[in-house]
């Protein structure tokens, strides 16, 4: 294979359970970068929980965060790219007001959230700063939205096509996400590959979410992990293993180095 350059999700594919990267796969990663392969993450988190894991690889290149709704340089950390979801905000809250579910609005500064929730105790651990805003958010003043996040305990289809008009839509076994129409990890990718001088085939891209199902379709290799969801495991041209057992060092010994 040829591979110049790898886009690897972080939660459920490079992070274990634990919220750590194994030692097998840092340094599963680090052969590769040696190797000249350009190394990037590619996640729904905010830059601001990435970027620690970004630096434990000693990773230069940019990330794309929040689902490609921002891409930052790697080095200064900036925002090189930032792609706000404008979205009729009455009738998000009317409609997420109606169940009880738990909301988290990403901004470029931080998250908002109507209640705590496993996200939100993410960012506060990892950032080692509470949410920008917790409570009801009609009240809250926020701008710069880069993602929704509604968890309806429902599988997302039930109440995010409410939404199709309006934003991109990942529906996920719990809920759902909103990004900008046309935003995505692949819209990410694509971005970055023209800027490295990079060909689509010469790209490998591994995850295990609803969120990786387009960068796994049209990267030159997608792989799926073995605890990725059906449609994940459908799109992908390989199945490695578990995020538990270090699937991302599985492929890569295997088949790139």
């Amino acid at each position: 294979m040829r591979i110049r350059a790898m886009f690897i999700d972080m939660d459920g594919t490079l992070l274990r359970s634990s919220n750590e990267i194994s030692q097998r796969n840092t340094e599963a990663i680090n052969r590769l970068v040696n190797q000249g392969v350009k190394v990037f993450l590619a996640t729904g988190r905010h830059f601001e929980i990435a970027d620690p894991y970004h630096h434990q690889l000693g990773l230069k290149t940019p990330m794309i965060c929040l689902n490609g709704a921002s891409i930052h340089d790697g080095i200064t950390k900036r925002v090189a790219q930032m792609n706000p979801v404008v979205l009729d905000e009455a009738h998000f809250h009317r409609v997420t007001n109606e169940i009880s579910c738990k909301v988290i609005v990403h901004t470029i500064d931080g998250p908002y959230c109507n209640k705590m929730c496993k996200e939100a105790n993410i960012w506060a651990k990892e950032s080692h700063a509470p949410p920008k805003y917790i409570g009801n958010l009609r009240n809250a003043d926020y701008r710069n939205v880069l993602k929704y996040t509604v968890k309806t305990g429902c599988y997302g289809s039930h109440m995010s096509y409410l939404f199709r008009d309006e934003a991109g839509v990942i529906d996920w076994k719990d809920g759902f996400e909103l990004v900008a129409l046309g935003v995505s990890k692949w819209s990410g990718i694509k971005k970055l590959i023209r800027a490295f001088g990079i060909n689509p085939e010469e790209t490998v891209a591994i995850g295990d979410g609803p969120n990786d199902v387009q960068m796994l379709r049209h990267a030159g290799i997608g792989v799926a992990m073995a605890n990725g969801a059906p449609e994940v495991i459908a799109a992908a041209d390989y199945v490695t293993g578990h995020h538990e057992n270090d699937g991302v060092a599985e492929f890569i010994e295997r088949y790139l180095i």
